[in-house]
């Protein structure tokens, strides 16, 4: 599968969602989405991505941006999650993994010497005609939710 650049179409995906909702890419088209992609939740990183989210939750809403967080991490996790850190964005429960593979963030990590397959920390930002717009990867979480929302801010 080809690695996905700005300009292509963003996969679809319909998962699990925290609160028992179901939450698709299509669903939300006409208005643009933030789908960022973190290994596991309640992981020191993850948290602190979460919550930089959720503390800009109010600017990207103004633009009308959906933030939609996805792991592996099945929907009654997030619940727990969200609840423990006070998040405000939504969580996909990518259980299979089906949307990391088709974003390309499903991949081989190596941990003290071990290899194994994971999910690498990406955002993708989709535009409402459901283009990707820019795409991050081996994203480094400090000031990370803050240039996602300037370039939510540039579309």
């Amino acid at each position: 599968m080809s690695e996905l650049s700005v300009g292509m179409m963003a996969p679809d995906f319909d998962l699990e969602a925290d609160g028992g909702d179901r939450i698709s890419l299509s669903g939300l088209k006409g208005n643009p989405v933030v789908v960022y992609f973190y290994p596991k939740d309640d992981t020191p990183g993850c948290t602190k991505e979460a919550i930089a989210f959720s503390g800009l939750q109010d600017e990207f809403a103004a633009l009308n941006t959906t933030i939609v967080g996805i792991s592996p991490d099945t929907a009654a996790k997030h619940d727990k999650f969200k609840a423990k850190h006070d998040l405000t964005v939504r969580l996909a429960a990518d259980t299979e993994t089906l949307a990391a593979q088709a974003y390309g963030a499903w991949v081989e990590k190596n941990m003290y010497g071990k290899k194994y397959m994971g999910v690498e920390r990406s955002t993708f930002l989709v535009d409402g005609h459901g283009k990707i717009a820019q795409v991050w990867r081996k994203v480094k979480v400090p000031g990370h939710a803050e240039a996602v929302l300037e370039a939510v801010r540039a579309l």
